[in-house]
């Protein structure tokens, strides 16, 4: 199969981008918080929605037995895209909340005790603090703050005033849904291994924006979504290395996690069907699987050299505009920009973008207590995709010309 080299290649597998909002052309600017899909996933979607239909691992039928296939082949290759050593560290979730709360919860459980502690970063999405608030309150454990600077970046210097013998596990962004700062994890992670400490890597833009290898990363934990990845929602992956969870409980009961159940005492399936529940998402795994394919067809040469250019494009254009205030303004980061413009309401700008077709996002971003940290109650994000063009950051500007200053009348 030939590699997907050049923009229209590109855009051509995603019929969503064709549609028009308010009359304009779309010009889809939110892909931090969803992506569209491809051709394959949406595929995928409607052959198992409409015949390829039978719960997994259970039965003997033939519809099963295709499920199934295409369900742990998904895992397979989810494995082989992050270079885990084996597919018993691939657990499907139903998205990175749910792999982060199955790691506050088993983790907890199994290596936290009262006076222990966790780390988490003052630039967290909510759904890396709020699991860590609930463990520790429930273990009697201290939960500390990796603060960042005034550009957003991880203040690594605080690090050692933070790290001792009683953190069991630092948990944070490979890369921040606010700001687009690629984190320097690795360093991170050396860190807190040398101290003892675990480490979960929050990888829901990660996981778009860079190559992944938690070999050589050596995270501990990796967590991210299938929808941010284009594929459909409601799908997620936790990796895990299986030395740590084998030591660890499962965190949901029921069907397909068990070995032997008696009314007297369950014991549990191998990994990683230990940590999977339920009849689960198979239709959304199996199309999960699809989506890594998607990715896989793109020439990684391109895509790299095509997101710098936009990157490159959005932040010039955006530090022309009078009034306007760039959170996270630093090297290092992917096409992500949040920003506010002076005497204008976040919520209004989007808005006003939206009627000119434009989409984006405005306020909070689940991330309450980095809005705290810059001293506002929300920020307008432009979050870029692979399929985006330079066109459209130019139709962006224009509009964002035009929306302020209507706003100021």
């Amino acid at each position: 199969m030939a590699l997907l080299n050049n923009i229209k290649a590109v855009r051509d597998q995603f019929p969503a981008l064709g549609q028009k909002v308010n009359g304009r052309d779309l010009v889809y600017f939110d892909n931090g918080a969803t992506a569209q899909k491809p051709l394959s996933v949406i595929s995928r979607l409607n052959e198992m929605n409409s015949g390829i239909n039978g719960n997994i691992h259970r039965a003997v039928h033939d519809l099963s037995a295709k499920c199934t296939m295409l369900y742990e082949g998904a895992r397979e290759s989810v494995r082989e895209f992050i270079n885990a050593e084996s597919t018993e560290e691939i657990v499907f979730t139903s998205g990175t909340t749910a792999s982060v709360n199955l790691v506050a919860n088993s983790f907890t459980a199994a290596f936290i005790s009262k006076g222990d502690a966790v780390i988490i970063c003052e630039a967290d999405h909510h759904s890396n603090i709020v699991p860590w608030q609930m463990a520790c309150q429930r273990a009697g454990a201290e939960l500390r703050i990796l603060p960042v600077d005034d550009s957003g970046c991880w203040k690594m210097g605080e690090l050692d005033k933070i790290l001792d013998g009683k953190v069991k596990i630092v948990s944070v962004a490979h890369i921040s849904n606010v700001l687009g700062i690629i984190n320097p994890v690795k360093e991170l992670i050396e860190r807190a291994h040398a101290a003892g400490a675990a480490v979960l890597i929050d990888g829901a833009q990660g996981i778009v924006h860079s190559q992944v290898d938690v070999q050589k990363l050596d995270c501990d934990f990796y967590a991210f979504s299938g929808h941010k990845l284009y594929g459909p929602t409601g799908t997620g992956i936790l990796y895990g290395k299986r030395a740590l969870m084998d030591k660890m409980g499962p965190w949901m009961g029921g069907g397909d996690m068990v070995e032997t159940v008696t009314l007297q005492k369950t014991t549990y399936a191998p990994l990683p069907l230990k940590f999977e529940a339920g009849t689960p998402n198979f239709i959304g795994a199996a199309a999960l699987g699809e989506a890594v394919g998607f990715v896989n067809s793109l020439d990684r040469q391109f895509a790299a050299e095509h997101e710098e250019l936009l990157m490159s494009k959005l932040m010039n254009g955006l530090r022309e505009i009078e009034g306007i205030k760039i959170y996270g303004d630093a090297a290092g980061k992917i096409p992500l920009a949040s920003f506010n413009i002076e005497g204008v309401h976040h919520a209004d700008l989007a808005m006003l973008l939206d009627k000119m077709g434009v989409a984006v996002r405005s306020g909070m971003m689940c991330c309450e207590p980095l809005m705290s940290r810059f001293g506002v109650t929300g920020m307008v994000r432009v979050s870029l995709a692979v399929y985006n063009t330079a066109e459209e950051i130019d139709v962006l500007l224009k509009s964002l010309s035009r929306a302020v200053g209507m706003l100021r009348q």
